[in-house]
């Protein structure tokens, strides 16, 4: 059966999307982007961005039953692959072992101008 994950703890949803989606077993959590979820602001750098986009994952996680040790997939959606080398360096102290699968792609725009946004799967 579905369940809808939710958490004040993460920027809502902006359009008709869930946070986060659980089946089976599977949470599905949708593109975090790096938002402050208590008063919206937007942090300046990819290394700032990356972190408060994974605080917001985390955050999902966790109101969900599950911690970053269930991620077994990441997408990370950057508007500039020269920023790859900074976002892996944040992204390396929230994942330091049994890594999850992950790909990377640089796209044109993201919603805000922000610099990233990530999306996780994770399994229990």
């Amino acid at each position: 059966m579905k369940k809808i994950v939710h958490t004040d703890r993460a920027p809502k949803a902006v359009g008709p999307y869930s946070q986060a989606v659980e089946v089976d077993g599977v949470l599905y959590v949708s593109g975090q982007l790096p938002v402050n979820p208590d008063d919206g602001t937007i942090p300046a750098t990819i290394e700032e961005q990356t972190a408060r986009a994974l605080e917001n994952v985390g955050a999902i996680l966790r109101e969900a039953g599950y911690t970053f040790q269930h991620v077994v997939k990441s997408t990370v959606l950057l508007t500039d692959m020269e920023d790859f080398a900074a976002m892996n360096g944040v992204y390396a102290t929230y994942y330091t072992e049994d890594m999850p699968a992950r790909v990377c792609y640089q796209v044109a725009k993201l919603p805000m101008g922000v610099k990233v946004e990530i999306e996780t799967v994770a399994v229990k």
